[in-house]
């Protein structure tokens, strides 16, 4: 019944976040450089003194009440996937349990996966319909003002984050760029196969999603 759909859906949100949080641990553990926002995050971790997974949180909202200015709903999901994706991206490098590069070969590959592992994630999230993640709420947003395509929207976000991170002095490798020219397409990739339209998802607010 009604109670069981809930829990799937909650447990389906869960299991994208742990997707997105691994991502970012095989696109770190690659060795070739972390993805735009983490270089980003990284930098604020160096210069404040918090962790990376904390450095995502705070980051995260920021964008929402961006987004909230923009009549961007905030949904239950938005706010678990703030507080939760940092969350296990610290957990998941207490743990220990994703492997490390020792070469190049084997870092594209595991850039490669976690691309895909960051499209799966936010295919399961965003097809709950509790909200989109603070960045993909930004993302729409500008989608909405700007009239462009999303992949240049999300390109030009990740450019301006990525020196950003630069100027606070975060790492950037090979890596880096991979994940700023084809996360999205990455991203897009995953929705195609599951022939996932995320613009027809009609997101709950907090209120409604709690009923």
């Amino acid at each position: 019944g009604i109670m069981k759909s809930k829990i799937y859906k909650f447990f389906r949100l869960i299991a994208g976040f742990i997707f997105c949080a691994s991502s970012t641990i095989f696109m770190l553990n690659s060795n070739l450089g972390l993805s735009p926002w983490d270089v980003f995050h990284q930098g604020l971790s160096r210069i404040t003194g918090i962790t990376i997974g904390q450095a995502n949180i705070i980051i995260g909202v920021l964008f929402v009440i961006v987004g909230m200015c923009f009549g961007q709903k905030l949904g239950i999901g938005t706010i678990l996937n703030m507080l939760l994706i940092g969350q296990f991206i610290d957990l998941i490098m207490y743990l220990n349990i994703i492997p490390v590069a020792s070469n190049m070969i084997t870092g594209i590959i595991m850039m490669i996966i976690g691309m895909l592992l960051m499209g799966y994630g936010c295919y399961l999230y965003i097809s709950c319909g509790l909200g989109c993640g603070p960045r993909d709420g930004v993302m729409l947003v500008l989608n909405e003002l700007l009239k462009k395509p999303i992949k240049y929207i999300r390109a030009g976000m990740e450019i301006l984050v990525l020196i950003l991170g630069i100027i606070l002095g975060g790492t950037v490798g090979l890596g880096t760029i991979i994940s700023a020219v084809f996360l999205g397409y990455g991203i897009q990739l995953v929705f195609r196969l599951r022939n996932f339209d995320a613009s027809k998802v009609e997101h709950k607010s907090i209120i409604k999603g709690l009923s």
